[in-house]
């Protein structure tokens, strides 16, 4: 029987719990702890969703600025090199209006042209309305005549050639040509 006692007294001896008091206390912390990392999962959502959204609409606002090649690039020759490309512009579907004002100086169409031997990023160029209401902005429904003098670039026969026109604001329409091994007059660049 003294055993017995003796081990009734070993186990009441070291009994040792946990009060209610400690057990809300770490529940709230886990509560504490959950809810700053959710508010910190949140926030980083959201500004991440608001990042996306500005990519978004500044997406939309460079493709509603984007000119569009309408027709063949027309080269025209003295029989031996290209004198000048004349080609016909119109604004995208759904597109803003695009300044294709030769004079403007500032927020202006800039066209580069490039070849094998030289690069010229700023070539001057004039504009002739074909269909248009007046003013220096194409907009929906018109379309402008782009001309480019390009007697001092030595396009001969044969040779590949590209022009970038970049609007203000939108993409940049990329034409790439090569001109035919025997020059007419008029050469239509398909």
């Amino acid at each position: 029987m003294s055993r017995l006692l003796r081990l009734v007294k070993r186990v009441t001896r070291e009994e040792e719990g946990i009060t209610g008091l400690e057990t809300a206390i770490i529940l709230i912390a886990f509560v504490v702890v959950a809810t700053v990392f959710a508010f910190v999962v949140l926030s980083t959502g959201l500004f991440s969703s608001e990042r996306g959204k500005e990519a978004v609409y500044s997406g939309l606002q460079k493709t509603r600025g984007t000119l569009e090649l309408r027709g063949s690039v027309i080269a025209q020759t003295d029989g031996t090199e290209v004198t000048d490309l004349v080609f016909d512009v119109a604004n995208a579907a759904g597109g803003e209006p695009v300044n294709v004002d030769p004079n403007a100086v500032s927020n202006k169409l800039v066209i580069a042209y490039r070849d094998d031997t030289q690069s010229d990023q700023n070539v001057v160029w004039t504009r002739t309305w074909l269909v248009g209401d007046g003013d220096n902005l194409i907009e929906a429904g018109e379309l402008a005549e782009i001309s480019l003098d390009v007697s001092s670039y030595n396009l001969g026969a044969n040779q590949a050639f590209t022009m970038e026109v970049k609007p203000p604001l939108g993409g940049t329409m990329v034409i790439a040509r090569t001109t035919p091994a025997g020059l007419d007059t008029v050469v239509d660049l398909h």
